[in-house]
């Protein structure tokens, strides 16, 4: 029989040959690293065999689905470990996770951080065993008999929950059969470094109504390196962490008052107040207008978006004037209600309406974290509305906006294409004819990305923009949403050049996501050392003694006039202990002013990051410090 790869080449193998014999077929180097094949687009094991016409792709390690299939097999012996030192417990579920995976697990004696120790080293047992992971299926019955027989009471329910003509697959290593849709690596011994990483609780399928587990959650790499590699990646994030920087730099707090609503200090005004600034200069560039809607809209207005039936448990509500209320959660309906207050033509088109507004979203206490995760943030939203003709410069005109922005940062990105949800609203060929003209404006801009099936807004397809900080972390922030759907439920229309009325394409999209988060990323990205343009305090100025405090004084009092924050430090301590409290402020600049300096009308100017001071002219210092801040030098 022949197979087609996926360089299209074909490839004869005898009737019945499995995507290992493949593997092998192609090269030997190949089967070693093969993990996985995709035949025809779906991912199995490589034990499945494969017929005439085939499409193949071998996976291995390299690839995004190997890594999460490698991971996958580590929760198989992390539950396997756990069962043969716990009997009596019970298996939840065990998915991968970003970096690594976790298995939910009932025990019957609760267990501690200490316990891991033991457990890693009976999953170490079973990894040197090289057991094979097998496939096999059962009926709907037999499953639930199987899973019954072994007590396996979440077992159970999942499969009582799986439609009925589902295929049910386990998997068998040794003694010991697990749920699973798989696929899997071929054995455990191809496992070669992991590591358990900390317990918690989890109450079963995310519901309080439900009873807490133990969550067990581990990581592993291909290879040791990569591994250590990861774990001093985390080392380094504590150090970064935003909480942390957040409280010793004076820019936020977070308070029992107001859980998920976090309060900004002065120094941190400075920083959201600047990128808000910056943020309207480059929407003022690009023909943005700004608005401003509502906290609290009426019910109807968000059944008539569609959030009410979508989005309502993540809603505040309240009652005005005997009418059903909530707090926004997005402000798209507000625009709607901007857009239909006069009427337009095809010649107002496009019409780019920007707004940063505070919207409010219930998240479950254990989720919030920091500026990360909040209850209230202000989204940087446009809402542009256009004719289908102008589709795709739109979105390019939107994706050159985040790319500058995220440039000036430093951040790198990658780009995915989010398609229709489950929970999606609208027909089948306006959601088609989204998804192809985002696709269509990625390719035409020769901008790499990948599907992320299944993932859109409820309203419309979207593009994901990923952005990589300093030390190699992910984050999703800017979004590009094409919407067909609430033009058309809101009514929305234009004239076009016809005489005739038409309904306008709208796209939802955020620059920074949530300013608060993208703060809260950039302390983090900068591990609190912002850019002289962002800087609360830009320029501290020192004493040496008493004598200079006007000199000192008169310094700050020039920049200040001049636009820059400039701060002094007139106590009478000795100037090491100044520098190290300035140090840990992390001022772009420090520049000290001693009777030298204040006679010949200079400073002495230590950089951040650098050991050294060096003499300026006041004049040339002050003209520096602007010129940074003017372009935005990063350093």
């Amino acid at each position: 029989m022949n197979i087609v790869l996926k360089n299209g080449d074909k490839l004869s193998l005898t009737e019945g040959a499995t995507c290992a014999m493949a593997a092998a077929a192609i090269s030997e180097g190949l089967a070693r690293g093969a993990v996985a094949a995709k035949v025809n687009g779906r991912t199995v094991d490589l034990s499945t065999p494969l017929a005439e016409g085939d499409a193949l792709e071998i996976v291995t390690l390299k690839d995004p689905e190997g890594l999460a299939i490698y991971r996958h097999t580590c929760a198989h012996v992390l539950a396997q470990a756990i069962k043969t030192i716990y009997p009596t417990s019970k298996l939840a579920i065990g998915p991968t996770i970003e970096n690594g995976f976790y298995y939910d697990i009932d025990f019957v004696t609760p267990i501690t951080q200490d316990d891991l120790a033991k457990i890693e080293s009976e999953m170490t047992k079973i990894i040197k065993s090289d057991l094979p992971l097998e496939r096999f299926t059962l009926p709907r019955s037999e499953a639930l008999a199987l899973m019954s027989k072994y007590q396996e009471k979440y077992k159970v329910e999942l499969i009582q929950d799986l439609p009925e003509g589902e295929t049910i697959s386990f998997y068998k290593q040794g003694g010991f059969v697990d749920l699973c849709r798989g696929p899997h690596l071929p054995s455990t011994g191809k496992i070669k470094a992991f590591k358990l990483t900390g317990i918690a609780g989890a109450y079963w399928r995310g519901s309080e109504k439900n009873k807490m587990l133990t969550r067990i959650y581990g990581t592993a790499f291909p290879k040791k390196s990569d591994m250590d590699a990861y774990f001093a990646m985390l080392e380094e994030a504590k150090k970064r962490d935003h909480i942390k920087l957040g409280k010793e730099l004076k820019l936020f707090a977070v308070m029992n008052e107001g859980k998920g609503f976090p309060f900004f200090l002065p120094n941190g005004m400075i920083v959201k107040n600047t990128l808000i600034d910056y943020w309207r200069q480059v929407h003022t560039r690009e023909d943005y207008r700004e608005i401003s809607t509502p906290v609290i809209l009426t019910r109807s207005l968000w059944e008539t978006s569609g959030h009410w039936d979508h989005y309502k448990d993540n809603m505040y509500t309240t009652k005005i004037d005997g009418e059903d209320c909530a707090v926004k959660p997005m402000n798209c309906p507000g625009g709607m209600l901007v857009y239909k207050l006069e009427p337009h033509s095809y010649k107002d088109l496009p019409l780019r309406l920007g707004e940063l507004g505070l919207v409010h979203r219930h998240e479950k206490s254990g989720q919030l974290h920091g500026l990360m995760r909040v209850r209230c943030f202000t989204q940087d939203d446009a809402h542009i509305f256009m004719t289908p003709e102008q589709i795709t410069d739109e979105i390019k005109g939107v994706v050159r906006i985040i790319d500058e922005v995220y440039s000036l940062f430093g951040f790198s990105y990658h780009v995915e294409l989010s398609t229709r949800p489950d929970d999606s609203m609208g027909s089948d060929e306006d959601w088609e004819n989204a998804t192809n003209a985002l696709r269509a404006a990625l390719e035409e801009m020769k901008l790499p990305y990948v599907v992320n099936e299944g993932d859109g807004a409820f309203y419309g397809p979207k593009i994901d923009f990923h952005l990589k900080d300093s030390i190699g972390r992910t984050w999703q922030c800017g979004t590009i949403q094409l919407d067909f759907q609430m033009p058309q439920r809101f009514e929305l229309e234009y004239t076009g050049e016809d005489g005739e009325k038409h309904r306008p394409i709208m796209i939802h999209r955020v620059v920074f996501g949530s300013i608060e988060r993208f703060i809260g990323i950039l302390i983090e990205h900068y591990a609190g050392k912002f850019p002289v343009w962002l800087a609360p305090v830009q320029v501290k100025v020192l004493t040496l003694t008493e004598r200079t405090e006007d000199y000192a004084k008169a310094l700050a009092a020039e920049m200040s006039a001049k636009g820059l924050r400039a701060q002094t430090d007139l106590r009478n301590e000795k100037i090491g202990y100044k520098i190290r409290e300035a140090l840990l402020e992390k001022v772009p600049y420090i520049a000290v002013a001693g009777d030298k300096e204040a006679a010949e009308g200079t400073v002495s100017v230590r950089k951040r990051g650098e050991e050294k001071s060096v003499s300026m002219k006041k004049d040339d210092f002050i003209a520096l410090v602007l010129r940074q801040r003017d372009e935005k030098t990063a350093f």
